[in-house]
């Protein structure tokens, strides 16, 4: 299959893609949520586009860059910023993008906010914030409902920001202690005189439980749109949902138990997610990928592989969304039809 393509390369099924985007929606409207895609899984302009015209309210971007890119093409008019930003080059782009598009940013601490404020104390109009609260991931985020309260305040009293509400990157499954955090956080800031507009859950993991945390008014998620072996093996999706696979071609075959594709670590990645190997081959679960190297990747089977030199395979990679900010560009397909190579404008954006 895909003779005429050069490999590895990664291929992003166009009919998957457009199905998990409107089954995601339609999930979303039924249970009243916003839903704020989270671009880093496809780091493409056109495939946000998709998702907004599909009824996103908004993008979510993790680094500045990454929103640059995104608003390079037009059309991209909303985007929240899930990291703390720091340090007076970032904050001088932001302040350049906020003139753009409409644009919301989150924080956890004092510093943060008193650098967003210092920068955009000029501006025409103030900075929306929204404090994240630690609700179970132990990443970023303020660690109890009412440092999330002390916060708000702050943010509430300094010249250039409003305060917006509260935003979580959550543990999958703890959907029970989450909306007792954010239920408590809210009642604190709303009872201090405070408005909280917006209440921001997020994770696909849990994608099919957002309902659980009914104090969330919008969602965010990226895997979804492509969906991977991590998601399918919590039993989020099925094979069929992947729009992403990676397609190799075997490159020796030393033995009847063993063979050697040319995706390695630069394509599949490292990524584990607490799984057994680095990818599932369509077609044939029997075959494990066991070892990459940068450029080889090593499949064992216990029988004989079946395997041949130049045989093309297909591998649902654990991680899709590390994959896609490994190359420059994607292949868009149609089942068996290739529509042509897609650039990624946000690929590399790490700043």
């Amino acid at each position: 299959m895909f003779a005429e393509l050069d490999t590895p390369s990664v291929l992003i099924d166009m009919d998957i893609t457009e199905n998990n985007v409107i089954k995601y929606q339609k999930y979303c409207d039924r249970n009243n949520l916003e839903l704020r895609p989270h671009i880093k899984t496809h780091k493409i302009p056109a495939i946000a586009k998709l998702q907004l015209s599909s009824g996103a309210v908004g993008i979510t971007c993790q680094k500045i860059s990454e929103a640059e890119a995104m608003i390079s093409e037009g059309g991209i008019e909303d985007i929240l910023i899930t990291y703390n930003i720091l340090g007076p080059a970032k904050l001088l782009r932001l302040r350049k993008l906020a003139d753009k598009v409409n644009l919301s940013v989150v924080a956890d601490n004092s510093e943060c906010i008193r650098g967003l404020s210092e920068t955009f104390a000029t501006a025409s109009r103030p900075l929306p914030v929204l404090v994240e609260c630690d609700t179970g991931s132990e990443r970023c985020g303020v660690t109890s409902p009412e440092a999330a309260a002390v916060l708000a305040a702050e943010i509430g009293c300094l010249p250039g920001l409003t305060f917006k509400g509260l935003m979580t990157y959550p543990a999958a499954g703890q959907g029970k202690k989450i909306q007792e955090f954010l239920e408590s956080a809210k009642f604190l800031i709303e009872d201090a005189g405070q408005s909280v507009l917006v209440v921001s859950s997020g994770g696909s993991p849990d994608m099919w439980k957002a309902d659980m945390v009914p104090v969330a008014t919008e969602y965010r998620i990226g895997t979804y749109v492509y969906n991977d072996r991590s998601l399918q093996s919590r039993g989020v999706c099925g094979w069929a949902d992947c729009a992403l696979t990676v397609l190799a071609t075997v490159v020796s075959a030393p033995t009847k138990n063993r063979a050697i594709i040319d995706a390695g670590s630069k394509v599949l990645t490292s990524d584990l997610f607490g799984l057994t190997g680095h990818g599932h081959v369509l077609g044939q679960p029997d075959l494990k990928i066991d070892n990459l190297s940068e450029e080889h990747g090593r499949i064992i089977s216990e029988s004989p592989t079946g395997l041949f030199v130049g045989q093309r395979i297909r591998i649902v990679p654990n991680h899709a969304c590390v994959v896609t900010n490994m190359l420059d560009s994607v292949i868009l397909v149609r089942g068996k039809k290739i529509l042509g190579l897609q650039k990624i404008p946000a690929r590399g954006k790490v700043w």
